[in-house]
């Protein structure tokens, strides 16, 4: 058996596919998969086709060898006959005009064109064939043609339908039956549900554009509410209507859109359902009313895309030069802000011309340095106002082959539009990271999405209060507000970061006073680098900056800092990863902005730069690219890897104050668990850049691995005291220097006066414990149980750590850790080898560290005892009685000083 068959629900295209597909195939059935519109019903009574349609239940789905699907490729929507896909050597034909789908069957043999209507297809196919069609088939296809492309108006019609029509009224289509079926009044009944519809509709704003989502509830199915819905946009005068109904006991999504920015048939299919740009359907199962629309939102933020008009797309503000500057001071700013091309600007910022490197370089080469960039500048180049298309930016480019367009509003420039903005527009490939074999003119054009959603469901909400007010407090003072770097970052990966830094494009000083003002805080400015700290009365900390543009004088520099926009401010930043931003103006409050294409880096897990020079001028980027690696479970690049090496090569760690290699490091010594980041850096030869004598070898490892569990077990005991962890590492990283190396370490590091003396002092304290213990070892003839390594002198290296005596008394472990700090203690915790050992840290710690005596100074005055120097002796006897269990409670303690100190 064969059998011709479409989607549920069968509309006009259905039912004349179907009667197309019949001419194909003479013996094959026609079968409905379900019911029909109701026009289709009315049509199919009154019209003298010759074709008998199959009821499904006399068709027995087991013995159907070959089965043509027309006007879809899912198989969820031709109901029960997806049962006969399992059939052995099964025969599938399709003949689609939808969008391909992931899911999509695959036929033997598949017609699926780019038109407006699966008619059109079957129109194509005859003519191609020479075949003929009798006059009622030919009005039936008519219809079918008018209904799928609204008469010719949709926008996914194309002039090969126009040519279908034109032929099918050649073959005698009478269009006298066409019109009723194609122009419907209204019931009262229907107008009753219209009216519903239209008071049901919420308009949502999502980029820029206005989306009506409409919900209703009926008691049964609608024939017609495709209708409604086509009506609804016609009398509202729509450019895009999501229809979400229930009727019966089932869900059904209509959508219908008129702009290619939503594009409902992806929408629908994320549904189960399927269409094209313009229309599309759904059955929507497992959802109520209410998820369906919040899905529906979600959608929506998800695929609508911004329209592509010269001012979302332009950078701003534009590098350019006075038409009095020279060429070699021209070539300086190309080099000094890695552009190619630079735009001439008079006083009043109108375009005289365009200058590029190669002609810079050329005029410099040949002694003309010192010429006005007027002599040599192009004069011939085109323009764009804001308002300009995709199509006037692709036309300027690619046509013109002008690389670089000003965009000018009343003769002034406004922003620039590049080749690299429009490519990263069209193709979605990286933009701007290293590897690119070259950057264009400027920083590119931004990809942008709305992260409301992601905000409210990861955020409390008091942040996002805060968020709201600082766009507010931002947008009175005429300045723009952003939410920038890692708190963006792991807000995408739905990590809680509550370091908060926000970018002004405006004085970053001055918004932050009047933010800390309004709410209640206090300020405290940086005006050489025109960023601010606002405390709020809750002690929350909002670092705000002016966004700028940083250049470096030579590598290795600090850098140079001037005023910019979000675009350059996110383009100087370290890594991709790490320039995102989120406007919290209101206006275009959660707007994700992504110029780098960061959103596939944290997709990929890549740690990638955003230049090639990104190394060369600040080496501590290495470091920080190991700490994002390493903490973010991330990859470096491999592009960026590379650069690592060849800056490492290269000895750019000379030319920069150890001070900042010292806070990287202790960064990376703070993190949660350091070691794979020691150890990273320790395959880049990084180590020997502390100091030339340390190596990671396995007893390092060793000390690492202990030193970690020791720390680990502390902050297990949620004790409320201070305690640094990068100290701990640090003196774990470093156990295996003699104390004039650490000095030289410490010199190198230009560590601040406390740092150092805390370190050497943690580090002494240590190797005098080790010694003593090496020695009572030793007294006791117990056999050196060490990693190896030499001990004796004024030096005390970790391996003694190895060596252990008998047990020592309480009182012993109490008099011998007293002193040391929690960074020495846990230490000492990860040298130390045997159990024992770690325990009597571990019981000095938990327990002795905080023992003390009931009696003290003023009960002995009381009990008699003359004052002076005998108070310390008897107060440390009876603390040493009490620390080994001699004595319990005040009682024991008046006995034991009777006995040990009578009274006269």
């Amino acid at each position: 058996m064969e059998i011709i068959t479409s989607h549920l629900n069968a509309d006009f295209d259905s039912l004349a596919a179907m009667v197309a597909a019949k001419r194909l195939y003479p013996q094959a059935e026609l079968v409905f998969p379900g019911s029909q519109e109701r026009n289709v019903r009315d049509y199919l009574r009154q019209s003298a086709l010759v074709y008998t349609f199959q009821r499904l239940k006399n068709i027995d789905l087991a013995q159907v060898t070959r089965l043509i699907v027309v006007d879809t490729r899912q198989a969820s929507r031709i109901g029960v006959l997806a049962g006969c896909l399992v059939n052995p050597g099964l025969s599938l034909h399709l003949y689609d005009h939808h969008p391909d789908a992931p899911d999509d069957l695959r036929g033997e043999l598949e017609e699926v064109r780019p038109v407006g209507s699966t008619t059109t297809i079957f129109v194509e196919l005859f003519r191609e064939r020479g075949l003929s069609l009798p006059p009622e088939e030919a009005t039936l296809l008519t219809v079918a043609l008018h209904e799928d492309t609204g008469s010719f108006l949709f926008d996914t019609t194309t002039a090969r339908d126009l040519e279908a029509a034109a032929w099918l009224l050649s073959q005698g289509a009478n269009l006298n039956v066409v019109s009723p079926f194609i122009v419907q009044e209204l019931s009262s009944a229907e107008l009753t549900i219209l009216n519903r519809l239209i008071e049901s509709a919420t308009t949502y704003t999502i980029q820029g554009l206005a989306v009506v989502v409409a919900r209703i509830a009926l008691p049964e199915y609608i024939d017609e509410f495709a209708l409604l819905v086509r009506k609804f946009m016609a009398i509202e005068n729509l450019n895009t209507l999501f229809a979400l109904a229930v009727m019966g006991d089932r869900l059904y999504l209509i959508a219908r859109s008129r702009v290619p920015e939503v594009n409902v048939g992806a929408i629908a299919l994320e549904f189960g359902g399927g269409g094209h740009a313009s229309a599309a359907s759904a059955t929507i199962r497992d959802l109520s009313l209410v998820e369906a629309e919040e899905k529906l939102v979600w959608l929506l933020h998800r695929y609508v895309q911004p329209r592509s008009l010269a001012r979302e797309l332009m950078s701003a503000p534009v590098i350019s030069v006075p038409p009095e500057t020279s060429l070699a001071k021209v070539n300086d700013i190309l080099t000094r802000y890695s552009v190619t091309v630079l735009p001439v600007l008079d006083a009043e910022r109108r375009p005289l011309g365009l200058i590029s490197r190669r002609v810079a370089e050329k005029a410099i080469f040949h002694g003309l340095g010192g010429l006005p960039v007027t002599d040599y500048m192009t004069t011939d180049f085109a323009t764009l106002s804001p308002d300009a298309t995709l199509a006037d930016i692709q036309e300027r480019i690619i046509e013109r082959r002008q690389r670089f367009i000003p965009v000018v509003e009343d003769e002034r420039v406004l922003g620039v539009i590049t080749r690299t903005d429009l490519l990263n527009l069209l193709v979605k490939e990286r933009a701007g990271v290293a590897g690119d074999p070259e950057r264009d003119e400027q920083p590119s054009s931004a990809r942008r999405r709305n992260l409301n959603q992601v905000l409210v469901s990861c955020l409390s909400k008091e942040m996002i209060v805060l968020l709201r007010s600082i766009g507010e407090v931002a947008k009175e003072m005429g300045f723009s507000a952003y939410a920038v770097g890692g708190f963006v970052r792991d807000l995408l990966r739905q990590t809680r970061n509550l370091d908060l830094d926000i970018v002004i494009e405006g004085d970053g000083i001055r918004f932050a006073a009047e933010l800390a003002r309004r709410l209640g805080g206090v300020i405290r400015p940086h005006e050489k680098f025109q960023t601010a700290v606002v405390k709020l009365p809750d002690g929350f900390k909002i670092d705000v900056a002016t966004a700028r543009l940083e250049y470096y004088e030579h590598p290795a520099a600090l850098p140079t800092i001037e005023m910019s926009s979000i675009k350059l401010d996110l383009f100087r930043r370290d890594f991709t990863i790490n320039a995102l931003a989120i406007a919290l103006n209101p206006e275009k409050f959660g707007l994700l902005v992504d110029f780098f294409n960061c959103q596939n880096d944290l997709r990929d897990q890549q740690i990638r730069v955003l230049h090639n020079l990104s190394f060369v001028e600040d080496p501590t980027r290495i470091f920080r690219a190991i700490r994002f690696e390493q903490r973010l479970g991330f990859k470096i690049g491999k592009f960026t890897e590379r650069l690592i090496r060849s800056a490492i090569k290269q000895g750019m760690f000379g030319r920069l104050s150890g001070k900042r290699f010292f806070q990287e490091l202790k960064y990376i010594l703070a993190e949660e668990n350091p070691q794979p980041a020691i150890y990273r850096m320790a395959g880049f030869n990084l180590l020997g850049f502390f100091h030339p004598a340390l190596k990671l070898d396995q007893r390092l490892k060793n000390i690492l691995r202990e030193t970690h569990r020791s720390v680990a077990w502390y902050k297990l005991l949620y004790r409320d005291e201070p305690f640094r962890q990068w100290q701990t590492f640090m003196l774990a990283l470093t156990s295996r220097l003699s104390m004039r190396q650490m000095i030289d370490f410490c010199d190198k590091l230009e560590l601040i006066e406390r740092d150092r003396e805390e370190l050497l002092k943690e580090k002494l304290a240590v190797g005098k414990i080790l010694k003593v213990m090496h020695h009572r070892a030793l007294a006791d003839k117990r056999a050196p149980e060490s990693e190896g390594g030499e001990v004796g002198g004024t030096e005390v290296h970790a391996p003694a750590a190895g060596i252990e005596g008998p047990p020592l008394r309480p009182s012993e472990v109490y008099w011998l850790l007293k002193g040391l700090s929690t960074e020495g203690l846990l230490h000492l915790m990860g040298l130390l080898v045997r159990k024992s050992g770690k325990r009597a840290v571990s019981l000095y710690v938990t327990e002795l560290s905080r023992q003390a005596t009931h009696i003290q100074g003023a009960e002995l005055k009381k009990m008699g005892y003359p004052p002076g120097p005998l108070y310390a002796t008897i107060l440390n006897h009876l603390l040493e009685a009490r620390l080994d269990g001699l004595v319990q409670n005040a009682e024991d303690e008046a006995a034991f000083l009777r006995q040990h100190y009578p009274l006269p």
